[in-house]
């Protein structure tokens, strides 16, 4: 059966992330107000305090100057009564403050779930009617790209029938060259409205995936096979060392996809004479696929972004849309293995993926 991500997309995952990361910084910047409120609060009513009881004891001062024209024992009992007084005050006043506080807490309490409920109600909205945009984006992809691919497959019997008929001369040899001109052209559009098409399922988190056991070595093979002749032209040497069967959990289809990709890169950045070696070996319970190549190679700082949608070589690199290396990343991501690069500029570049 078909391995599907039905999965919610990773940019809602990154939606989801970033609203939970939000919120906890919400709670901890009311936090922050909040307790910089209570501090200077704290601080004022120290130094209010701290006034009140020296405006007490410059008073007691005085009183005491004056106490040979009083009792000592009324003086005492004065002050008695006055320290009682000031503490009631002091313990009413931290009561007061005290519940101030607790208010303040229990209304942000009240109102963070209330914020957030809305704020809920308002993503799952957005988030239905984006489902809905999706659907019909999706429909809409998958009408065109049919009647597309329908037009191609005409183009395409269309330059076979030309060559078929194209005769033994000077003029059908160039017609000849036409023809296979236009299906090359016709190969490269198919490509890119797979590769849309691919884009779009993974972004709906529906990436298909058919995976079964089967002899990698062969997969590498037909590959190899497949391109050979396009690296014969550019006169790069396109081999794959002889070794034993080796089996794997894949799907054939997919896994084919991701070495033609790695291929025609290696061919695109790879001068004549060079040579572009595939092969595969057993590692830890996995299976290792790499491609290397004795082409241009990659900066050390451009490494972590390959695998990005759209990335190239320069910014007026027009071999590509940049879209193969990210879609052979999610493919071999949904096989839960992984892809990396090794590379070093002018001596070539080894991109590398795993296998169950």
């Amino acid at each position: 059966m078909p391995e599907e991500g039905n999965r919610p997309s990773p940019e809602r995952d990154q939606t989801d992330d970033s609203l939970r990361t939000e919120r906890r910084n919400v709670d901890e910047a009311l936090k922050v107000p909040l307790l910089e409120v209570q501090d200077d609060a704290d601080v004022v009513l120290q130094r209010a305090r701290t006034t009140a009881d020296g405006v007490l004891a410059a008073a007691r001062e005085k009183a005491d100057e004056r106490a040979p024209h009083y009792g000592q024992e009324r003086i005492a009992e004065a002050r008695d009564r006055e320290d009682a007084t000031l503490r009631a005050e002091r313990a009413s006043a931290d009561d007061s403050l005290q519940h101030e506080r607790e208010e303040t807490l229990l209304a942000l309490s009240r109102l963070r779930p209330l914020e957030r409920e809305k704020t809920d109600r308002y993503l799952l909205t957005e988030r239905i009617r984006s489902d809905v945009e999706i659907a019909h984006r999706d429909d809409f992809l998958g009408i065109v790209s049919h009647d597309l691919r329908n037009l191609l497959s005409g183009i395409v019997l269309s330059a076979t029938q030309l060559t078929d008929r194209a005769p033994s001369s000077a003029e059908g040899d160039h017609t000849r060259e036409s023809a296979a001109r236009i299906q090359r052209y016709s190969a490269r559009m198919n490509r890119l409205i797979g590769d849309l098409v691919d884009v779009a399922s993974i972004d709906a988190g529906k990436l298909s995936v058919t995976r079964s056991r089967g002899d990698i070595s062969e997969t590498i093979d037909e590959a190899v096979d497949m391109f050979r002749g396009l690296a014969e032209r550019k006169g790069i040497t396109l081999q794959s060392p002889v070794r034993r069967p080796l089996a794997a959990v894949f799907d054939h289809d997919r896994v084919i996809q991701v070495l033609a990709n790695l291929i025609t890169n290696a061919i695109k950045f790879t001068e004549a004479g060079g040579t572009i070696v595939v092969q595969d070996e057993p590692v830890e319970q996995r299976v290792r696929i790499s491609v290397r190549d004795s082409g241009i190679g990659i900066p050390s700082d451009k490494l972590e972004t390959v695998f990005e949608r759209f990335w190239q070589v320069g910014k007026n690199d027009v071999r590509g849309v940049g879209l193969g290396l990210y879609i052979s990343r999610c493919i071999v991501e949904a096989h839960g293995g992984e892809i990396r690069v090794d590379s070093t500029p002018g001596t070539g570049s080894t991109f590398w993926f795993t296998l169950a």
